[in-house]
């Protein structure tokens, strides 16, 4: 996903208009990638910051929300099934980014700095996002 400096510029948002008008163009159904490239008319790397600055404004705008999935690709204004279906994907995958993070990393240095207040502190916050987490893609 293309940096935040560069989701906020005007050629990403031009791209995020283009990416916008093929995916309304598209629906109901979605469109692969490569299909969004073809579309579009703009390079790969384009779509990308299309599509980052797309999500971005959807958000601030209350545009229908654009979600990938890998049977019918990108779309936007999903129904409220592959809604939820995306979020409880989204959240899993976040959930075990998290859980390689802390077992991986956080949890070696708090073994071989047991007294540091750095290490308590991210292990403790860590912990909650963790249990939130876990909630939310168990629910």
């Amino acid at each position: 996903m293309p940096r935040a400096s560069r989701r906020r510029g005007d050629a990403a948002r031009r791209h995020a208009d283009t990416v916008r008008f093929v995916l309304f163009e598209a629906r109901p159904a979605g469109l692969e990638f490569q299909q969004l490239v073809r579309a579009s008319g703009l390079s790969p790397s384009q779509v990308r910051a299309g599509i980052g600055a797309l999500k971005d404004e959807a958000a601030s705008k209350g545009w229908p929300p654009l979600i990938w999935t890998r049977a019918d690709g990108y779309q936007l204004g999903a129904e409220r099934a592959a809604l939820e279906a995306y979020e409880r994907a989204v959240v899993s995958e976040k959930l075990t980014q998290f859980r390689r993070f802390i077992t991986g990393t956080v949890a070696p240095h708090a073994a071989a700095h047991p007294n540091d207040k750095w290490v308590k502190h991210i292990v403790a916050q860590l912990n909650s996002i963790e249990s939130t987490l876990d909630l939310i893609a168990s629910a």
